[in-house]
């Protein structure tokens, strides 16, 4: 295992498409949810609570060899939206290309030939860390931390926040990226004996609503 593909995949210029969602956060923006560092890091804390945790339980579980395909149908399951699961396909579409091309395997190929039109982001994450050499906690915490810094990153441009500040929600989450973590592993693993019902639904119906005005707008910066 090396650690340091962690950071490859982790890291924000990693061509996975995740640059062109806000998370949520343009919506949340322009409701007034979010106008600034506080407001920023509450939206964030709760996102990390609903949607982080259920894509680094799935991501986890897809670390860990459970089928993808019955892990994709659980993640169609968890997303009401049917604007979030586009994107989140979109995203798991470009993801895997972007993985293919970096960590080429088998595994990356046959999951592209089941899902041509892409499968929910977290669970080709999943895939995707272990075609490169990481683990079910690796996944989690990949999943988790995008929960947060993808709307972090969109404040930036959507309010003109301070980077810093931004920057700086993010630090003061960290203890609670590592509990999410932690509690996503916990029920991946379960999901190998038990079957994927065990799998996290922690749900925020805002955030469903907030994607399906979102998607009606004629004019917006993110696509998501």
């Amino acid at each position: 295992m090396s650690r340091a593909a962690l950071l490859v995949l982790a890291d924000g210029r990693f061509p996975a498409g995740g640059h062109a969602h806000s998370g949520g956060a343009e919506a949340a923006v322009k409701a007034g949810r979010i106008d600034g560092a506080a407001s920023l890091e509450d939206f964030c804390r709760g996102r990390l609570h609903t949607t982080g945790l259920v894509a680094g339980a799935l991501a986890a579980a897809a670390a860990l060899g459970v089928d993808p395909a019955v892990l994709d149908a659980a993640a169609d399951a968890r997303t009401p939206s049917p604007a979030l699961r586009g994107a989140g396909r979109r995203l798991g579409r470009q993801l895997l290309r972007a993985a293919r091309a970096t960590w080429p395997c088998g595994e990356l190929d046959v999951l592209a030939g089941g899902f041509p039109k892409g499968a929910h982001q977290p669970v080709v994450l999943g895939v995707v860390a272990g075609a490169a050499g990481l683990g079910e906690l690796d996944a989690a915490y990949c999943a988790a931390y995008e929960s947060v810094s993808g709307p972090a990153a969109a404040v930036v441009r959507l309010l003109s926040l301070d980077p810093f500040d931004a920057t700086a929600v993010l630090a003061r989450l960290a203890p609670e990226v590592d509990r999410v973590a932690d509690r996503a592993v916990e029920a991946a693993r379960r999901v190998v004996e038990e079957g994927v019902d065990v799998l996290p639904a922690a749900s925020a119906p805002l955030s469903e609503v907030g994607a399906e005005w979102h998607a009606g707008w004629s004019v917006r910066l993110f696509a998501s």
